[in-house]
């Protein structure tokens, strides 16, 4: 489920996370199953976007306001798998956007 609901009418913010993995995903899957269950279940989460394979990929997740997005980042699941980022990751770009526009169109 990318979207709880359709992208809201408001202001909203975008946490975008771009990486290159490494040859050393021990565990990986496993904390990203949990982490995304856990975000999905945070107050202020909307919803989310991915793309990519098993070696690269842009991960999108959506959120109401920087509140939102303040208390994901101090989630302990969270931090305990952004310990391993150096690990699990070769590359990595984290940005936060504000998502001033949006239209969303599904055929």
């Amino acid at each position: 489920m990318p979207w709880k609901n359709s992208p809201p009418q408001k202001d909203y913010y975008a946490v975008i996370f771009a990486s290159t993995k490494s040859d050393d995903l021990e565990g990986y899957k496993e904390m990203d199953d949990i982490t995304l269950k856990l975000a999905q279940e945070q107050p202020g989460f909307l919803g989310y976007e991915s793309a990519g394979d098993h070696k690269a990929g842009i991960f999108i997740s959506y959120w109401e306001n920087m509140e939102a997005i303040n208390h994901w980042r101090q989630n302990s699941t969270h931090l305990l798998a952004k310990a391993k980022a150096d690990k699990w990751y070769k590359r990595y770009l984290s940005q936060i956007c504000k998502v001033e526009n949006s239209r969303l169109h599904e055929v």
